[in-house]
């Protein structure tokens, strides 16, 4: 509008004025500002347009809900309807949503206003409103650049609840507003109040506390209970005041006849009496009294002094979580207590809630917290040991070169090798723990490498325990590491072997499973196919059925304090996952425990076009030195790698290996050192995670003006952490920290030639 005014402006001007110069600058002037005020209103009325398209985009979702759905923009104007909105009220396009529900909803312009308030706090957002014709409930959520709503009427709707109890009560929402009122409650008030306020002498209404309500034969003492909802809306009941403990009184009736779990506590602490409903969640009998802390247990702080501080007023009334003593299973239970005062002095009403399946949520979650914590620890604390040990284990190698097995140094040198290897194998085990380590699949049969694992196994068992291995004739292979395999199957034969002190036999059994339909158990779903199980069965003293569904979790054990760690079932548990399968345990105390997993069946046999690996043992010792003076490549290599020991080790192994090597400690340097366009390089040897930029990005950027590079990416991470940066450059393989001499010299050489 402004540049439309100013155009406007210059347009008068330049007509008045009588200098040429002047008039052809003015003129310029206007015309500029008349059409960007044109463009303005023009993107203006698209962006309107593209609005309006999205939100009739969204309704077409509920075209065909019953009950009417509207679409606002942002000045609260209606773009769209569905069909019941149009049954119902015509096409109101363009007009607010408050003059639509003007003739449906007393206040219609108070109740929209709390609702878009409300959904710049809490989208979406949702109200009930009490009108003539029963509630309705109004529902809106809020999309981009407008506000979906949604009308339902429930006038016709199902029963309310406490139609079927004979207490009074009431549900109402948020702002004390009575949504609707069982049989009970309208034959005592007489008539059909809208608010608290019209049936409570004093509000606010506090749950256990006399309050006087106004009935239809003049006011009645009463105790209100009070019962939250997951909507914020409340359920009111009212009881006869209690006098005096509901034993032998007329409230005895009303007091068992509430849906809900209530305790009454006398001012010494002690159960005076309890509903059906919380002797069920107790499990005690109907005469059960004696303090409160004999029937449950506080998480905190002691049950008998939050008892007595409420019965002080030390505190406000809360509520608390506790678990339940009396039971035979691991029960929670959210217990509010409220302060009764009357003749007989200061007692409490308790109201109880099952909480199992909140605390359970709650424990789940905080295990899953510290399973995201120990993870992220077993990443970093890997890359660095990674690191470490590829420095060791490449200068090793060097030194390797220089000396034959005649050497007095030469089984030193050996020794730091292997035990080199030793811990990278180590850092695999905490990266398994963490479900992070770098996988070397490839396709195996388990009758062979079984068998090849079965003298280990033997000397892991001893001479008291006899070991079996059972294979099926038509056993598939299956893609998985072997070594982390291996890993997996001697924790749980070693598990088994403690598990029977006195001896026994452990069974490791091999199968061929099809399952036709999904298979559920244990919160996880096996899909249907063709899968092979390995079983790892003992005789030994089992697992207690509540322990069993902890036992994978990280440092959880049920052997005696310094006989475990709580890592081993963890680690197996994160490699059989990662490995794309699924592990269960059966146990029965007194009778032995089961393990069981499950790995889909690799159905291409491993001679038709699909190369094994070799064995762990294999590769282990076969990484020879290679002999660097046989044949010298040539090629120029740019190593970018900001860890000086790693980056020493592998210039030097590439320069002996015949290869021109330009060293850059960052990406930054990587840049500036291309930069010189006479500067020839065949290959990109990369570190991934580096101060800066990271491997990924300075290669895309290096890769526009060098398009025929190849790279290389090495990383102590796992390869899936940076799949997404690498996987998209092309002519790029990764190798994974720690590597030894032979490994850099040939990835690289695969790469080039």
């Amino acid at each position: 509008m402004l540049l439309l005014l100013f155009g406007v402006i210059a347009l008068l001007a330049a007509v008045v004025v009588e200098n040429l110069q002047w008039a052809f600058a003015l003129w310029a002037i206007a015309g500029g500002a008349l059409s960007a005020s044109a463009l303005v209103m023009l993107a203006a009325m698209v962006r309107r347009g593209r609005l309006r398209a999205m939100l009739r985009g969204a309704l077409r979702i509920m075209e065909h809900d019953p009950a009417p759905c509207f679409c606002s923009d942002a000045a609260g104007g209606i773009v769209a309807l569905n069909a019941a909105a149009v049954r119902r009220f015509g096409e109101p396009l363009g007009q607010p949503m408050s003059r639509v529900m003007l003739g449906m909803l007393p206040n219609a312009a108070a109740v929209v206003f709390r609702t878009e308030t409300a959904l710049e706090r809490q989208p979406p957002t949702h109200e009930t409103v009490l009108t003539t014709r029963g509630p309705v409930r109004l529902t809106a959520h809020r999309l981009a650049g407008g506000v979906f709503w949604r009308i339902d009427d429930q006038g016709g709707a199902a029963p309310h609840s406490g139609d079927g109890i004979a207490l009074p009560m009431m549900v109402v929402s948020q702002s004390d507003t009575i949504l609707s009122m069982n049989p009970a409650m309208r034959e005592v008030l007489g008539r059909r109040p809208t608010a608290l306020a019209d049936v409570f002498a004093e509000t606010p209404v506090i749950a256990g506390r006399r309050s006087m309500l106004s009935g239809a034969s003049g006011d009645i003492a009463v105790v209100p209970v009070i019962v939250p909802s997951r909507d914020g809306r409340r359920e009111v009941y009212v009881v006869p005041g209690l006098a005096e403990p509901p034993a032998a009184t007329v409230a005895a009736r009303a007091f068992e006849s509430l849906p809900v779990a209530l305790l009454h506590i006398g001012s010494d602490g002690c159960l005076l009496a309890s509903n059906r409903q919380a002797q069920t969640l107790l499990g005690i009998v109907d005469a059960a009294t004696g303090p409160l802390s004999q029937f449950v247990e506080g998480l905190g702080r002691p049950v008998n002094d939050w008892v007595m501080d409420t019965l002080a007023e030390r505190i406000p009334d809360r509520s608390e979580v506790v678990r339940a003593r009396r039971r035979e299973e691991e029960v929670f239970l959210q217990i509010t207590l409220s302060r009764i005062t009357d003749a007989s002095g200061p007692s409490l009403l308790a109201v109880l809630h099952d909480a199992t399946e909140l605390k359970t949520l709650e424990q789940q979650f905080v295990q899953s917290q510290k399973m995201q914590a120990i993870g992220e620890l077993a990443g970093g604390i890997a890359h660095d040991f990674n690191n470490l040990l590829t420095a060791i284990a490449g200068h090793c190698d060097l030194l390797l070169l220089r000396h034959d097995q005649g050497d007095p140094d030469y089984g030193d040198l050996v020794q730091i090798n292997q035990n080199a290897n030793r811990a990278a194998a180590l850092v695999g085990q905490l990266l398994a723990f963490s479900r992070k380590q770098t996988l070397e699949p490839e396709i195996i049969d388990l009758r062979d490498t079984m068998g090849e694992l079965t003298h280990l196994l033997n000397r892991l068992v001893g001479e008291k325990i006899t070991l079996t291995l059972s294979h099926d004739p038509g056993l598939l292979p299956i893609r998985a590491d072997r070594r982390q395999l291996d890993q997996v199957i001697m924790n749980l034969v070693v598990n088994a072997r403690d598990a029977m002190p006195d001896g026994g036999e452990v069974r490791v059994e091999t199968r061929m499973v099809r399952l036709t339909e999904p298979l559920y158990r244990d919160r996880a779903e096996v899909p249907a196919g063709r899968y092979v199980t390995i079983r790892v069965c003992d005789q030994g003293h089992g697992i207690a059925p509540d322990k069993c569904h902890r036992i994978f979790e990280p440092f959880f054990t049920t052997k005696r304090q310094g006989e475990g760690t709580g890592l081993g079932l963890s680690m197996a548990y994160g490699i059989v996952k990662q490995t794309g399968g699924y592990i269960f345990v059966d146990s029965v105390v007194g009778v032995g425990s089961t393990f069981t997993i499950y790995c889909p069946a690799f159905d291409l046999p491993a001679q038709d076009g699909v190369t094994q690996k070799p064995s762990a043992t294999m590769t282990q010792t076969s990484r020879a030195i290679p002999d660097l003076g046989a044949e010298h490549p040539s090629g120029v290599v740019l190593l970018v790698e900001d860890e000086a020991p790693v980056r020493a080790f592998a210039a030097r192994a590439l320069r002996l290996r015949g290869y021109t090597v330009i060293e850059a400690g960052c990406a930054e340097e990587a840049l500036e050192k291309l930069d010189d366009a006479a500067l020839k390089i065949d290959l990109f040897l990369t570190d991934v995670v580096m101060p800066g930029m990271d491997g990924p990005s300075w290669v895309r950027r290096a890769l526009l003006a060098r398009p025929g590079v190849k790279v290389v990416f090495v990383s102590g991470y796992a390869e899936d952490q940076i799949e997404d940066g690498s996987i998209a450059i092309p002519n790029a393989v990764f190798l994974p920290k720690p590597f030894s001499l032979a490994d850099l010299t040939e990835t690289v050489q695969r790469q080039l030639h």
